[in-house]
């Protein structure tokens, strides 16, 4: 009885030692859901185009929205910023855009792409909302894996919590 108490003491011990290493901690994107607007977002990518070619060659006047903290709710200057972008489209009714949503580095690689979806999706129910037909519009979420800005401080994690726009 003894053997076996020593091998299974000897076995955990072995387990323990050769375990991965701790990741550091990262907060996720967390905050008060109390002021989040719901967009409509089942979980369907239908609008989600991931494997068609975008030209991001035509520069168009294009503005970039910024998201608050954990929030895809549109503030007032992202609302600017897409009737900026309303006009752009509408003055060129044959441009079709693909919209791209993004996260700071914060939270999962699951949840970036979830809540980058989501950014995506309020800034083209926006669009639509103002006029712009449904089937020029295609969203995708990158997450946090292209981000605009490098470094772990709150001026890059707010260059990196947007939704660009380019023609397709």
């Amino acid at each position: 009885m003894k053997k076996y108490l020593v091998l299974l003491t000897l076995l955990t011990f072995a387990i323990l030692v050769s375990g991965c290493g701790k990741k550091p901690a990262v907060e996720p994107e967390m905050g008060d859901r109390s002021t989040e607007t719901t967009s409509g977002d089942t979980g369907d990518q239908g609008n989600t185009d991931q494997g068609e070619q975008v030209d991001t060659s035509t520069p168009l006047d294009f503005v970039t929205i910024y998201f608050d903290f954990d929030q895809y709710n549109l503030r007032d200057d992202a609302r600017s910023g897409l009737k900026n972008n309303y006009e752009v489209m509408n003055a060129r009714s044959d441009t079709r855009i693909q919209i791209e949503g993004h996260c700071d580095e914060r939270g999962t690689v699951e949840y970036n792409l979830a809540l980058g979806e989501k950014r995506a999706r309020s800034a083209m129910d926006y669009l639509v909302s103002l006029g712009i037909s449904r089937d020029r519009i295609s969203i995708i979420s990158y997450g946090k894996e292209r981000p605009a800005a490098f470094g772990s401080n709150e001026d890059a994690w707010a260059k990196n919590r947007r939704a660009e726009f380019v023609t397709k």
